[in-house]
């Protein structure tokens, strides 16, 4: 995200000839289809009000997703229609297993409330994982992993695991995979408007920098590697996701170049978020969600910009549960 140079997120938005048509195209198909169907659709049900506070759409028209820019239930028909079943993967390794049950307890009052659920548990402590009531359709499975003696082994390890239990068992079992850490808890509606085939959070410490601003890894001889006259956005690499199969090929590549990092003596600045934004640099998001889906009120306050805060940090001192 960047002043191109970057794409500002505040102020007035680009693209709003561009935006405007595909807006009007979608109210006809709505009402050309509810009217086939012999049932006309109230306008009102369809048209929501526009927010020109914020950018809504990316350079390559992937839609940037905050509240006021979606009708939810629109979106929950047509999800429930394909009977989808979502995956919500979280990994509870050593002493952040002290986070699980909050995170748990929230999903369930927030997160793809009315739709199917796998929650799937990393940890190497399966004795220790909480026993959270469940709505009906969702489930909770546990699956053990080896510890790390760092923890930017484990953020890093993260996509080694996930890719192998894509395909080993998830492109089986989810239509959508959702990537998440386990130091924060849900806070407001996350559903399925958040569901694409690829999508990434926009990192709350950098939604209205200029792109000289971001923490990519700068370093040529790393995979992650950045060039300062590049890049779109800075993501965030705890909460991210879209199909099994393209969550598949992402962690498989970011894996894969992290391996290679490791052959050649070079570990990325930010681990797997620095692999990540390359990835997602190379291989363009079809959604994007606004720091709506990622914030730290205790750092960052609570901005006129953000309607609702859906998925926040916990406050935590970091240096105790990383070292312990």
């Amino acid at each position: 995200m960047g002043p191109t140079p970057g794409y500002h997120l505040a102020g007035k938005p680009q693209y709003c000839s561009l935006r405007l048509v595909a807006f009007l195209l979608i109210i006809l198909l709505f009402v050309f289809f509810g009217e086939a169907a012999g049932k006309p659709i109230s306008l009102h049900v369809v048209t929501l009000p526009s927010r020109k506070d914020v950018l809504v759409l990316t350079p390559w028209l992937a839609p940037i997703v905050w509240e006021g820019t979606f009708n939810i239930d629109i979106l929950n028909e047509q999800f429930r229609v394909q009977n989808v079943t979502i995956g919500l993967t979280v990994f509870a390794i050593k002493k952040y297993m002290v986070f699980l049950k909050l995170f748990l307890e929230t999903a369930e009052e927030h997160f793809m409330v009315g739709h199917k659920v796998n929650y799937y548990v990393f940890t190497d402590r399966p004795a220790d994982v909480p026993r959270v009531p469940l709505r009906g359709g969702r489930r909770l499975l546990v699956l053990e992993v080896p510890g790390a003696a760092r923890w930017q082994d484990v953020s890093m390890r993260r996509m080694e695991m996930i890719g192998s239990f894509c395909a080993q068992r998830f492109l089986r079992e989810v239509d959508f995979l959702v990537c998440a850490d386990v130091d924060m808890r849900f806070r407001d509606h996350v559903g399925v408007e958040i569901l694409s085939q690829l999508f990434g959070t926009l990192h709350p410490g950098f939604y209205g920098a200029a792109r000289e601003a971001f923490t990519y890894e700068r370093r040529p001889q790393s995979r992650a590697h950045i060039p300062r006259d590049q890049g779109d956005f800075y993501y965030m690499g705890a909460f991210f996701g879209g199909s099994v199969a393209e969550v598949h090929r992402l962690t498989t590549a970011c894996h894969q170049a992290m391996m290679a990092d490791w052959a050649n003596g070079i570990e990325a600045v930010w681990h797997d978020e620095s692999h990540l934004n390359r990835y997602l640099l190379d291989h363009k998001p079809t959604k994007v969600l606004s720091p709506e889906y990622m914030w730290d009120e205790q750092l960052l306050g609570w901005p006129a910009i953000m309607k609702k805060l859906r998925y926040v940090a916990v406050p935590k001192d970091h240096q105790e549960i990383r070292h312990r």
